[in-house]
């Protein structure tokens, strides 16, 4: 099987530490890294040496390369747009790491570009990809918790950050670097509904050390679609990541990896009920008696391995393999990545935050 050979922009924490470790694995077979940008010596020179390849301190050195089916563009969050329209422009099919960009003109801007050069542009959603929310999905789809009423993302913890994912004026703060994860998951769970919007939605600051948000609240709703109810906070101590599906006969509970935990009801099972407006009254003692009985709950453990950055790398990367060089077609478009941002996009308009850096 042929090969595609992939140049990297950018050896830092996505660069090297997310794709590259992937590039790097077992598990992949078909991506070749033949060149990789940074500017930072040390950096450039430890990778030059890991994936026996050439590397640039700048990234339009890669320009007139023939050898390249993909750049994946892992520099800083507010410099993708420029640099992907770039490569877009010099013919490069480009692989924009998140945020897509940093709005929805911008990302409609390298649609445009990417079909005029007849390249492909998209951005790496590959938690959709991950272990629990496949399984989760599937859930869904068995019926077992029946009609999906309300989703719930937890993207929780609690620590502070001082480095550049902290400022506004690189695109940064969790709402770009890190929802983009629970954003993309809900939305794909009700289809990437396009009347989906932002019904409500609250940043501010709390450990951040920067002037870039770290706590969100984000409820997203579409007629006739589950209420989308995301929190992406840094001064959570108590609530891990997880994600929770609420259907109108059950709930669906999973972490970003582990177990996926369902527990439902069967309708045929249930006691039949008449509804009355006769206060309720307890036989036995004749006093007020409250509404409730003991449901008969199913229970089931679903096991999973691995997480959104190891197995979820590989299948997205064999399907953007399959697209790039088989032509097949791509699940997660430009197009999806552009809803995403039009989502974020409208929670920082709806709440402007002071500039200081």
């Amino acid at each position: 099987m042929k090969k595609m050979r992939v140049a990297i922009i950018g050896q830092g924490r996505s660069g090297r530490n997310i794709h590259g470790e992937y590039f790097l694995s077992e598990a992949n077979q078909n991506i070749e890294v033949v060149a990789i940008v940074d500017e930072i010596d040390v950096r450039r020179e430890k990778s030059m040496k890991e994936f026996g390849c050439d590397g640039y301190a700048d990234y339009r050195e890669l320009f007139g390369r023939k050898d390249i089916d993909l750049i994946v563009n892992a520099s800083f969050s507010h410099m993708h747009y420029s640099i992907a329209k770039d490569c877009l422009e010099h013919g490069y099919n480009v692989l924009n790491e998140k945020p897509f960009a940093k709005t929805v003109y911008e990302c409609m801007d390298l649609i445009k570009t990417a079909e005029k050069n007849g390249v492909l542009v998209t951005a790496f959603h590959q938690s959709l990809y991950g272990p629990t929310v496949l399984k989760v999905k599937e859930v869904i789809e068995s019926g077992k918790i029946g009609n999906v009423k309300q989703i719930n993302m937890r993207y929780n913890g609690f620590g502070r950050r001082w480095d550049w994912q902290t400022l506004q004026n690189h695109c940064a703060g969790g709402v770009y670097n890190t929802a983009p994860h629970p954003i993309g998951i809900a939305l794909d769970l009700i289809g990437w509904d396009p009347a989906a919007k932002v019904a409500y939605s609250h940043l501010d600051m709390a450990l951040t050390c920067g002037d870039a948000n770290d706590m969100a609240k984000i409820i997203i709703a579409a007629p006739g679609k589950p209420v989308i109810d995301i929190e992406v906070n840094s001064a959570d101590a108590y609530a891990p990541k997880q994600i929770k599906i609420l259907g109108d006969r059950g709930t669906i509970y999973a972490g970003v990896s582990g177990d996926v935990n369902v527990k439902y009801i069967v309708d045929e099972e249930l006691e039949p009920r008449t509804v009355t407006d006769i206060p309720l009254t307890n036989p036995e003692t004749g006093k007020a008696a409250y509404c409730s009985e003991k449901l008969p709950i199913h229970e089931e453990v679903f096991p999973t391995n691995g997480d959104a950055f190891n197995g979820a790398s590989h299948i997205y990367y064999e399907k953007l393999y399959d697209t790039i060089m088989n032509g097949a077609p791509l699940y997660i478009t430009a197009e999806k990545a552009m809803k995403a941002i039009e989502i974020i996009e409208a929670v920082h308009a709806e709440n402007p935050l002071p500039l200081k850096y």
